[in-house]
């Protein structure tokens, strides 16, 4: 395993499965070619080299289509272009924290911070399963990067009962936006769910509605509210050749969206703002936060407690209970 010269550089000699392999250093400098000998030895020892070499010959591109195959979820592919142009001609060993934290940076210049979370929560997902299952790394450069979002990006908007009349008086044009507004209303789908989901999908007898696949790549069910029974049953009368619940493109609901919007008066609302009204509606209303997180389908508590929002009065009735705690008959009031 001595250090020998071939050509113009320093190379050295390991066995595996019995098989003699040469190992170029890649350097004329003997002493640097010392060192890198003296740390393939200590590797070797420690049963790691061969795991290293596999990341030094593995790109980020590769890693990537072989992580799409087995885990694809719906946004990865829209995400994983963002990091294509950045990271996929480089080696898995060629990309450190340092790396990333610089291209966090960058991009938190131009993106919102939930965007830089979201590329970089699926780069660590796709170094986690290349270092765990396929054994092509033995780091995760993305694993002791901070890029929590914390509330940076967070909203705090949702529609009261008379915005949301509002707005559904409003929805008239086209025909079939108000259906598909109460029925954001009354599942919390994301607007991606909505667009995709099929007839097939929706079981009157059992009033459920089923997301087949979710943003987390998970099937969930929804159960149906009267007034969404009703509505879809009202709609299943014409059925689209597609067999979409709503064969609509994105376009054509953001143009619709948008134009009822300023016909309601109503200012700094999403689409997605229609989830969140969801979510608040019924925890407002008491609906457990366990039940509400698996009604959106969210992974985490954490994730849900986005979405909840109180006002005062919702509130009212938590500090009751104290009145319940004394016996104003003999307790009476107290002075200040």
């Amino acid at each position: 395993m001595g250090l020998y010269r071939r050509g113009k550089f320093f190379w050295f000699t390991i066995m595996q499965n019995r098989k003699r392999i040469q190992v170029s250093t890649k350097t004329e400098n003997k002493k640097l070619a010392e060192r890198i000998h003296a740390q393939a030895i200590t590797e070797m020892q420690e049963g790691i080299w061969f795991e290293k070499q596999k990341a030094k010959t593995i790109t980020f591109q590769e890693m990537t289509e072989k992580y799409l195959k087995k885990y694809y979820r719906i946004r990865d592919e829209h995400t994983v272009k963002r990091l294509l142009p950045i990271f996929g001609h480089l080696t898995l060993a060629g990309i450190t924290t340092e790396m990333i934290s610089d291209y966090r940076d960058e991009r938190l210049k131009t993106v919102k911070p939930a965007t830089v979370y979201q590329e970089l929560s699926l780069m660590r997902r796709m170094f986690n399963v290349a270092r765990r299952e396929w054994k092509w790394t033995k780091e995760n450069p993305v694993a002791d990067l901070s890029f929590s979002v914390g509330n940076k990006n967070a909203r705090d908007r949702w529609l009261t009962l008379e915005e949301e009349k509002r707005l559904l008086d409003c929805a008239t044009n086209p025909s079939w936006l108000r259906s598909l507004l109460v029925f954001a209303l009354h599942t919390g789908m994301r607007r991606g769910e909505i667009l995709n989901l099929l007839w097939n999908d929706v079981d009157f007898f059992r009033k459920l509605v089923t997301v087949v696949k979710s943003k987390n790549g998970e099937k969930r069910g929804m159960p149906m509210s009267q007034t969404l029974y009703n509505t879809l049953k009202s709609m299943s009368k014409v059925v689209d050749i597609s067999s979409r619940v709503f064969p609509i493109s994105v376009r054509s609901l953001r143009e619709a969206f948008d134009m009822t919007l300023k016909k309601a008066g109503l200012k700094d609302f999403h689409f997605h703002d229609l989830r969140h009204t969801f979510a608040t509606r019924l925890i407002q209303n008491g609906v457990d936060l366990y039940k509400v997180k698996e009604l959106l389908g969210h992974k985490t508590i954490t994730m849900t407690m986005r979405y909840a929002h109180h006002y005062p009065e919702s509130l009212r009735s938590s500090v009751e209970v104290l009145d319940n705690c004394y016996n104003f008959t003999t307790v009476g009031v107290m002075e200040v």
